[in-house]
């Protein structure tokens, strides 16, 4: 049987909302982690308790929390990508590039958007995860992300 435990809840009072705008060069299709960029944002702004939301602002890329100590993890990932959306699967949008349409199909199934909690000033991410901007598309492009904060402020 499972067992299922809540800790303590905190209560917090949202008093500040702070946002960004992370411009990203890709270098072409792969992981670009962007941790201590969002790290460098929430000691930055002085956040105490909240949430940190990142935003996507394209369609060909995506964003994701991934394991960032064994980076055949994302070669994994990638290549799984490529199968479930691969170039030469005849799409009807093609005027970008043979590599466009699959990039969309992986930005869906990826997604665009991003909630991490904050706690104690802290991303609340585990041992083994980091942030990254996947960039589906075969020729780097430069990438622009809304990071924004909400919660209190120490």
């Amino acid at each position: 049987m499972n067992r299922i435990r809540l800790s303590q809840v905190r209560e917090t009072p949202v008093t500040r909302r702070f946002s960004t705008v992370l411009s990203v060069d890709t270098p072409g299709r792969g992981f670009t982690d962007i941790t201590e960029a969002v790290r460098r944002f929430v000691a930055e702004i002085g956040a105490g308790d909240g949430e940190v939301a990142l935003f996507c602002r394209h369609t060909s890329a995506s964003l994701a929390i991934q394991e960032n100590a064994d980076p055949d993890v994302r070669v994994d990932l990638l290549t799984a990508l490529d199968r479930l959306a691969p170039e030469d699967a005849g799409w009807v949008h093609d005027m970008e590039g043979p590599d466009d349409m699959p990039a969309h199909v992986k930005a869906v199934l990826t997604g665009i958007h991003l909630a991490i909690p904050v706690v104690d000033g802290r991303l609340a991410l585990g041992t083994w995860q980091g942030i990254y901007l996947i960039e589906h598309r075969a020729r780097g492009h430069h990438r622009e992300l809304v990071v924004a904060f909400v919660g209190d402020a120490h």
